[in-house]
């Protein structure tokens, strides 16, 4: 059974395929990094904070 799923147990470090990193967004009023995206009004992206429920676009 692999121990990552990135590369089977025993594999070399250079054989397993890197993820790319996740980009955090953070609120732009509270700070927080707890971000959710929402579906837009007229189908555009927007996101909203679960601490404070700040939303922007």
């Amino acid at each position: 059974m692999p121990a990552s799923i990135l590369g089977e147990v025993g594999d070399p470090p250079e054989v397993a395929v890197a993820r790319p990193k996740a980009t955090l967004l953070d609120c732009p009023s509270c700070g927080s990094v707890h971000v959710a995206q929402v579906l837009g009004d007229n189908g555009g992206i927007s996101y909203v904070c679960t601490a404070c429920g700040h939303s922007w676009s």
